[in-house]
Parts: structure tokens; C-alpha cells; sequence
């Protein structure tokens, strides 16, 4: 069984020296323009809800409903972004930045191939395709056979391929595709004898992939009930279940395999065992990895489904298996990860560990023909080991700091590829040989810029309590610190998700502008395993947002920058911590991007994916908890009259995993308040959502008005 591992990033992107002069007398341009800017009207309504006897209003929540269905949001949409395009479209920076962008976008990029049965699968841009095309290759070589080109699916290119399931003989490929950026997949199949298309369908699939049978005669997969009209992009996600679609048959004629009606919230992953004897349902409930597992034995029609692991204590993640031999990630006796085996004739037997605990984060772990790969994180950096039989570890050498982005291996060989990238290194795949422990480079990248010329550093800093948090800090070699250099501090602090040293085409850009790029690690991450994560959850939120306002301040007081050059940016749970510190601290920042943040601490747990999130927010149903959301919640703790920094909203009406009313309630209210005369402003993206399957033109569309942006409000004189 082939095992695919993706580095997580962030999901936006999924996500600076010149000295400023006084301002002469009367005030230049921009400053005017600031002043003048007039705001869309945004209505107000009379909603207070009581929450364990405290009084809390709601004025904006008509902007809770879903823009395709409410007139007024819409209306109220399009009025929003009129003011940010005229604001954002004039500024001299912008199409120089698009230039850029798009001059180094243009090369061909490769993801990491996957070998099955003898073939390569890999998905290929050309440089500005919209979309990636996925391609099939002999191992031994010649000619790639374009199997898929989404950029034919549609004119925009917001109809995406998304996950992509090669069948174990490779005689067919399951694929989804995406619209609009949105969460919900539909699968289709592919022979891969004929290049034909099949009738099957799969709809009403979101966070699931798919499992093949052995003998390619169906998959496995799970689904969520069709959701009734008009409540496709915000209803709850409710009452999964585990199904089976025979190749040839409707969707309709698909057995279920697997639900449990007393506990609606579960979802689940299935996976069948290498040997095609077993079928693995994971089960999970909140983003934490705390998992259940049950078994059943495919090769008896009338066994149920038994547990391997009941209760939600611990991760147990499905790796993989030999034989009737099965291969789990766990934290159980290890907070930082190893790696265990049960015999699944025998659920009740002894479990046998494989790989122990050893003093890093296990990231993510696969099996080769005879050797367990291992992607380990190391102060905020990639490791790669190997594992053989009797357990001897063995390093796989990087080629400098920097992140595994993802690796493929196979049960067939003990041959396997994985891409590795750095700030300053592109994203570059190897085929690593484990019986000669050699590697070789598969597919190296050509990019419009010269590595030696930037800095990538790692540093240490403390944070308010006195807790050691490591950053990463990249620069032009050329820019010295000079306590005046415009600087983006960019931040997650959640879900324990590892911020590691990748590359990006956008963060390359705003360096050879000039800027500074810092990513501190702060707690709520997994970078240090599951303390680091657990620091930072619940009642325990505001050490993200201080370790990321410590980190503002180490950046100032190290002579980088000062507060008229710092702007602080973040996606997702990383547009929550923006909001929060921007909140607490608006003397720190000059400028902030807060990407599709979950702004409204109170209310998001109703929406689509949010009630997943409780895991690490917590829920205003529970009473201690609804105090700390409350405290700081982005939405509810904007003052009146106080003097924000120059805020970019970003979001997109297509988002149904923090749908957009988050933003649109967060910057009606901004707007509002604001008390300075720095811009509050929101763009608005069509037909896209959280970030993934966004295409190349939106992309670069997208971060030429963000770094415009900042570069307008840092007062930044633009290398480029």
C-alpha cells in the first residue's frame, strides 16, 4: 500500500529597507486618500442573545447569509468591493508586483511522482497554467500520457482536481474535482487502459478520500446526506457514513457500510489493508487526533465492524500493513509519536511497538517493501529517517533547513520519492534507493532568482511567560538590519499544525520587494508534539496570541524593523490570531491581513466545519469556556474610536470551511469603529473558498493587492 504524506502549511496560501521620512506639510497623497475613503453603509439590527446570563449583541448578523441567497448580502458585497478596488487598483507598486509574480511563476513545477504497478503518477504546471495536469509515466521511462487537464473543465479555472486515487493494479484512477474552491467533492473514474471516463459518479463527498478494493472491483469511501436547497455552503456537516460503490453501479445502488446514529458528529476514514482482506474505519469527531478504529474482515460477507481501539484518547493513524499485520501511529505512551503493529486475526492480542518515541515530533510515517520512512520535526525543521527490520535508524541527509513537503512510497520496492523546499529552495523532488542509500534528483525546479542571494535563519526568542519559541526569519543578503526594514510577520498557532520552512513563489516576492519575512513557531502548533499543542487550546488561547506579539516585539528590538513597519498576516485559525492581536495591541502593528479568520468566537461552531473546531477553541455552550472566547474574540473586542492599523480583509464567497460571514461581521464592525485614519478594507473573491484549488491567475491577482498593500501602508520603496 502506497501512503502519501502532505506537509501541512497554511491554508491561504495553504498561506521590508528604506527609512521613513517626516511627512512634509500638507499632507502627501496617501494620507488624503486615506481620510477620504468612504465606507459602504452597513446596516445595523437589533439581535442581543443571552449567553449564561451575559448580554451580548450581535448588530451585523444578517451578514451570516449565504451572498447566493440574500439579495442585501450581496448587494452589500459588490458595494465593498468597489471601495477596496479603487483604494487597492490605483497604487504604483501593484503592477510591478504582478509583473514579478507572474515572471517567476513561469517554469514548470512537478509534484512528488507516485509509483503503482510500474507507473510514475505526478501532476505537471507548465508555469501559468490555472491548474495542475495530471500525468502517467512508465517507471522505466518514455513518454508521459496526459491523463487529466482540469484547465479544460472550465474558463476561469475554478473547477480543480483535487485528490487523485490510483486503483492497486493501476487499471483505473479515482479522482475528484473541486468547484469553486469549496469543500465538497464529487469522484469520478477513470480506465486507465482506454483514457476513458466511466459513468460512476460519487457526490457529497467532503473530507474523505477513497479506498480500492484488491481486486479493483470498487471502492470504499464516505459521504454526508445531501443537504437540503440553498444550505449547500453553510449547513452543519452531520450524519457521515462509510459506503461502498461497486464500479458500474449508480450511487444510489451503494451499500453502506458504516454509521452510528447516536453520535451524528462522528465522521470517518476508511482504508482497506494491503492484502485487500481488511477494511480500517478510523473514526473522529474534532480535529484533535484522538481516533477510534474498527475492523472488518472483508472476506466474510456478514462480519460487522469490531474495535481495535475504542475510545477517543489517542491518535491512531492507519499506516498501512503486511500481511494481516497492521501499522498505526499513536501518541498512546508517547506524546511525541511512535509507531505500533497489531495482527488483525487478533484484536484483543498485544500490540508490538515498531518504532519508539525518540526526543523529536513525529510528523508522518509510511512502509516501503521492507523499511518504515519517517518524517520527524526538529526545532521547527524537517528530519527524514529510516527504519529496517531489527529497528536501526538511519538519516536521510536534507539538503539545509527547510520542509519534507510530502513523500510516496510502495509496498513493491524499497525504492520511494519525497520533495524537499526551503525559503530560499525551490520545491525539488528526489528518489531515494534504501538498498544502496542513495538519492537522486527527479525533478529540479528552474526559478527567475538566485538562491545566495537571500538569508534563511532560525532564531530563538521569549515569549511573555518565559517560554523558548523558535522563528524563522528570510531576507535579500543585501538588507541589513536597520530598525527601519518593512517586515510581515506571519503566524497560525493551532490544530497542531508544524510551520516549517517551505518555499513560496509569494514569499520570494515580497523578499526581492525588499521585506522581511518572519514565521515564529507559537504554541498551538506541533512543532514540540502534543504540549506545544495543548498550550494553547481553550482556556489556554491567549499564549498564541502573546508568543506572536513577543515575536512582534523581538523583531523590533533586534533593530529589523519598528512599529510603522510591521505588519502581521495569517489564514484560517491564522486570520483569528490577526484579529486577536490586532485587538490587544494596535499600537504594535502598522498594517494587517487577516485571511478567512474564524472572526466571530461565539457563534462559529454552527457552520459547516466549525463544530469541529471545539476541540482546540472550546464552545460558547460551555459556560467557563465562553468567557475566554469572549475575551477575545475578534469580532466582539473592537473597540470604539480606537486607532486601528491599515487592515485587508480577505475572503471568499465560495469559503464553506470558515464561511465568509465570519469576515464580512468582523470588518462591518471595524469599519465602524475605526478612530484612525488608516484604511479597513475587505476584498472579496468570487467564486473561490478557502484557498485550495484557487487558480494561478486569482493567485497572483490576490497577493499583488496584498503586497501593494502593505507596501503602501509601510511606506515601502519596492526593489522590484
Amino acid at each position: 500500500m502506497k501512503r502519501q504524506i502532505l506537509a501541512t502549511a497554511s491554508v491561504v496560501t495553504l498561506l521590508m529597507g528604506c527609512t521613513q521620512a517626516p511627512a512634509p506639510e500638507p499632507a502627501p497623497a496617501p494620507k488624503e486618500e486615506k481620510t477620504s475613503l468612504v465606507y459602504p453603509v452597513t446596516k445595523t439590527v437589533d439581535q442581543v442573545d443571552d449567553y449564561h446570563g451575559v448580554s451580548v449583541a450581535d448588530p451585523y448578523r444578517w451578514l451570516e447569509d449565504d451572498v447566493r441567497e440574500s439579495e442585501d448580502v450581496a448587494n452589500w458585497v459588490k458595494a465593498q468591493n468597489a471601495v477596496t478596488r479603487a483604494y487597492l487598483e490605483p497604487l504604483d507598486t501593484r503592477q510591478a508586483i504582478v509583473d514579478k509574480l507572474t515572471e517567476i511563476w513561469n517554469y514548470e513545477k512537478y509534484t512528488t511522482p507516485e509509483l503503482v504497478d510500474g507507473k510514475l503518477f505526478y501532476r505537471k504546471n507548465d508555469g501559468l497554467q490555472n491548474q495542475y495536469v495530471l500525468y502517467m509515466q512508465d517507471e522505466k521511462g518514455g513518454e508521459p500520457v496526459e491523463l487529466i487537464n482540469p484547465n479544460n473543465w472550465s474558463e476561469d479555472g475554478t473547477k480543480a482536481l483535487s485528490d487523485v486515487v490510483v486503483s492497486p493494479n493501476a487499471n483505473y484512477l479515482a479522482y475528484s474535482i473541486q468547484e469553486a474552491g469549496s469543500d465538497w467533492r464529487t469522484w469520478k473514474v477513470m480506465d486507465l487502459n482506454t483514457l476513458e471516463t466511466l459513468e460512476d459518479e460519487v457526490k457529497w463527498v467532503k473530507f474523505s478520500s477513497v479506498s480500492w478494493n484488491q481486486d479493483e472491483s470498487g471502492f470504499f469511501y464516505t459521504r454526508f446526506p445531501e443537504p437540503k436547497e440553498g444550505e449547500k455552503f453553510q449547513s452543519l456537516n452531520m450524519n457521515a457514513a462509510v459506503y461502498h460503490h461497486k464500479l458500474g453501479n449508480a450511487q444510489s445502488q451503494d451499500n453502506e457500510i458504516y454509521s452510528n446514529a447516536e453520535h451524528p458528529d462522528w465522521g470517518f476514514f476508511a482504508n482497506t489493508s494491503d492484502n485487500g482482506r481488511w477494511l480500517v474505519i478510523t473514526v473522529w469527531k474534532g480535529t484533535d487526533s484522538r481516533y477510534q478504529v474498527l475492523v472488518k474482515d472483508l472476506q466474510d460477507e456478514n462480519s460487522q465492524p469490531e474495535y481495535l481501539v475504542e475510545g477517543f484518547d489517542y491518535e491512531y493513524t492507519f499506516l498501512g500493513s503486511r500481511g494481516d499485520t497492521a501499522y498505526f501511529q499513536t501518541t498512546n505512551n508517547a506524546s511525541l509519536g511512535r509507531v505500533v503493529a497489531k495482527d488483525l486475526n487478533n484484536l484483543s492480542g498485544e500490540w508490538q511497538e515498531v518504532v519508539p518515541e525518540i526526543e523529536a515530533t513525529l510528523g508522518d510515517v509510511a512502509l516501503t517493501k521492507t523499511q518504515i520512512v519517517a518524517h520527524y520535526i526538529e526545532d521547527a525543521k524537517s528530519a527524514l529517517y529510516t527504519f529496517d527490520e531489527a529497528g536501526q535508524k538511519t538519516a536521510i541527509a536534507l539538503p539545509t533547513i527547510g520542509q519534507v513537503g510530502s513523500y510516496t512510497t510502495s509496498q513493491s520496492t524499497d525504492t520511494f520519492y519525497y520533495s524537499f523546499s526551503s525559503f530560499n529552495y525551490p520545491n525539488t523532488s528526489f528518489k531515494h534507493d534504501l538498498s544502496t542509500g542513495t538519492a537522486e534528483v527527479v525533478n529540479a525546479p528552474n526559478v527567475a532568482f538566485n538562491p545566495e542571494d537571500f538569508v534563511v535563519k532560525q532564531v530563538f526568542y521569549t515569549s511573555k511567560d518565559g517560554t523558548r519559541v523558535p522563528m524563522t526569519i528570510s531576507h535579500l543578503k543585501d538588507v541589513k538590519p536597520n530598525g527601519d526594514l518593512p517586515t510581515l510577520l506571519y503566524g497560525y498557532g493551532g490544530f497542531n499544525v508544524s510551520l516549517l520552512p517551505r518555499f513560496s513563489l509569494t514569499r520570494l516576492a515580497w523578499m526581492m520587494m525588499g521585506g522581511v519575512y518572519a514565521q515564529p513557531n507559537i504554541r498551538g502548533g506541533g512543532e514540540y508534539g502534543k504540549e506545544w499543542h495543548q498550550a494553547a487550546v481553550k482556556l489556554n488561547r491567549q499564549n498564541a496570541f502573546d508568543d506572536f506579539i513577543a515575536a512582534g516585539e523581538y523583531l523590533i528590538e533586534e533593530g529589523y524593523t519598528n512599529k510603522d513597519k510591521l505588519a502581521v498576516w495569517g489564514g484560517s485559525n491564522g486570520g483569528l490570531l490577526v484579529g486577536a492581536v490586532v485587538n490587544q495591541r494596535p499600537d504594535l502593528f502598522e498594517a494587517a491581513l487577516p485571511a478567512v479568520g474564524v472572526m466571530d468566537m461565539l457563534r462559529f461552531q454552527l457552520f459547516t466545519a466549525g463544530r469541529y473546531w471545539v476541540d482546540d477553541f472550546g464552545s460558547s455552550d460551555n459556560p467557563e469556556e465562553f468567557k475566554a472566547l469572549y475575551a477575545y474574540s475578534p469580532y466582539h473586542n473592537i473597540q470604539k474610536g480606537a486607532e486601528y492599523p491599515a487592515v485587508l480583509v480577505l475572503t471568499a464567497d465560495t469559503d464553506d470551511r470558515v464561511v465568509p460571514g465570519h469576515s464580512f461581521k468582523y470588518i462591518a464592525a471595524l469599519q465602524a469603529a475605526q478612530g484612525g485614519d488608516e484604511p479597513v478594507l475587505v476584498r472579496i473573491e468570487s467564486a473561490a473558498g478557502h484557498g485550495a484549488g484557487t487558480p494561478t491567475a486569482k493567485t497572483i491577482e490576490q497577493y499583488a493587492d496584498m503586497w501593494a498593500f502593505l507596501a503602501e501602508e509601510l511606506d515601502m520603496e519596492s526593489r522590484l
